[in-house]
């Protein structure tokens, strides 16, 4: 494909992409005035943007399984449509239980678009091309990341728009990508006979990670660690994701393929996209409420002290994607990025309530420089050490992987949050001083993560990237393709 007829495919792509991340950070600052009007508490804070992340999450393998059987651009268009349905109905709730309940239907599809974007780009574009490209892609999702506070701000504290609107903005720029996505996107199908669907793995797989996740989210507020109701959760919990590793080595078309997972190359990029999960999703809500609650400030004035967020993924994805084009070498920037991930979240370990805005703006420009140069690689590292019919199922199995840490980081994060808060409450400490000192508890727990990442950036091997869409062995042996 040519560089004009790719970009052209790209655009509905991008504009689907822009709506599934922003889906997920633009209620970040309007979360406080939403809860207020829906008489919500804070568990329920945190479970807002925590369903959407739960149902992104355990679908993304589906979705991407999927799309190594079946058409690609049908995939992207059918997330789409459930994206919009959720949307509408989170705009229309009534109660927190409505909103949550809303917000998980938004997050299939939010999963869907996550991963299926990612994996259509892979079937039109080379790896060693990737990296030009995956410039575009980061810088979207860069916008609607760090953008979406600053955005959810703006609609706030608009008196003729109202929180409701921070979902209803998403549903006319999806129509709009649908129909970019009809008129440009033209992907190969390669049509196979007698495939399967692993219901049973999607099943427990699904199970295993929503117990798991409300299980972390209750632990230690709503029962004890030591209780029985820890032991049905913790343990009915480990038995479904031990059930579902034990079928997909046995299924016929696994949706997770353990083979593919147990790469290499595969399990570090997982491991680095658990650390650059919880960043991404971590840093943007924990501070846009850091900024309301503890220093006072507006929902737009939020939402702008978190323009360094943005402005270092962009920087560092669009200068990172064009040297990797030009030198196709991937290792480099990806442990630079781990790096400043980690010191980052260090320096923002300091935070408590006087902390300098000086100082949190450095701190933050780091840790999204750090996003920036590993989130979108990590799945290109992936993706050039696979063969195109198993980009699917690969790509999202990293997909799945980062969205769990996404996850995990805010259900875990939001519950420390939570217990510290009250804890220093009921010592009598002021709302104010108590976010303000409890928010630098979280980042340190981030900073660990973050490590994680360094250590899984430095053990990749040092590949260069292919100039090809396949694997040379892989392409000869792969069945003709139609186009749709």
């Amino acid at each position: 494909m040519s560089h004009r007829t790719v970009l052209q495919a790209l655009s509905g792509l991008l504009l689907s992409l822009f709506i599934a991340t922003l889906s997920s950070t633009v209620v970040a600052t309007a979360l406080p005035k939403m809860l207020r009007e829906l008489h919500g508490s804070q568990a329920q804070y945190t479970w807002v943007v925590t369903a959407t992340l739960l149902t992104a999450t355990a679908s993304t393998p589906i979705w991407g399984k999927l799309a190594d059987l079946f058409s690609k651009k049908m995939l992207v268009q059918s997330a789409i449509v459930v994206f919009v349905a959720g949307s509408i109905a989170a705009g229309l709730s009534q109660d927190a239980g409505q909103l949550i309940a809303s917000r998980a239907l938004q997050g299939i599809g939010v999963g869907g678009l996550q991963a299926l974007v990612q994996i259509a780009i892979a079937a039109m574009i080379s790896p060693r091309e990737r990296g030009r490209y995956s410039g575009y892609l980061s810088s979207v999702t860069a916008l609607s990341t760090i953008g979406g506070p600053l955005l959810g701000g703006v609609i706030v504290d608009t008196s003729w728009l109202g929180w409701r609107w921070c979902f209803f903005i998403g549903v006319p720029i999806a129509a709009v990508a649908l129909v970019l996505l009809q008129k440009t996107l033209h992907l190969p199908v390669v049509h196979r006979a007698g495939v399967k669907i692993d219901y049973p793995g999607a099943a427990l797989i699904t199970a295993g990670v929503s117990v798991l996740l409300i299980w972390i989210a209750f632990v230690g507020d709503a029962f004890a660690w030591i209780s029985w109701q820890s032991g049905a959760m913790a343990g009915g919990a480990l038995l479904l994701l031990c059930a579902a590793v034990w079928w997909e080595g046995r299924a016929a078309e696994p949706l997770v393929p353990l083979g593919i997972v147990r790469q290499r190359t595969t399990a570090l990029a997982i491991l680095g996209s658990l650390a650059a999960g919880t960043a991404m999703y971590g840093a943007a809500v924990f501070l846009s409420q850091y900024f309301q609650v503890s220093r006072g400030h507006s929902p737009t004035e939020a939402g702008l002290l978190t323009i360094p967020m943005m402005a270092g993924i962009l920087v560092a994805s669009i200068v990172a994607g064009r040297l990797i084009s030009r030198t196709g070498r991937l290792k480099p920037f990806v442990v630079t990025g781990a790096v400043l991930l980690t010191v980052g979240f260090a320096i923002l370990g300091f935070t408590d309530h006087r902390t300098p805005l000086l100082l949190m703006s450095v701190a933050m420009l780091a840790v999204c420089a750090g996003v920036g140069m590993t989130m979108q690689n990590f799945v290109l590292a992936v993706q050039n050490a696979v063969p195109l019919k198993d980009i699917g199922a690969a790509s999202s199995a990293v997909a799945f992987f980062r969205s769990l840490g996404g996850t995990i980081g805010v259900t875990v994060l939001g519950a420390v949050l939570a217990r510290q808060v009250g804890e220093q409450l009921r010592n009598g400490v002021s709302p104010q001083v108590a976010y303000g000192d409890a928010t630098g508890h979280i980042f340190w727990i981030s900073a660990a993560v973050a490590l994680l990442g360094v250590v899984a950036a430095v053990l990749l091997k040092a590949v260069p990237l292919r100039t090809s869409l396949d694997l040379p062995a892989a392409a000869e042996a792969t069945p003709e393709a139609v186009r749709r």
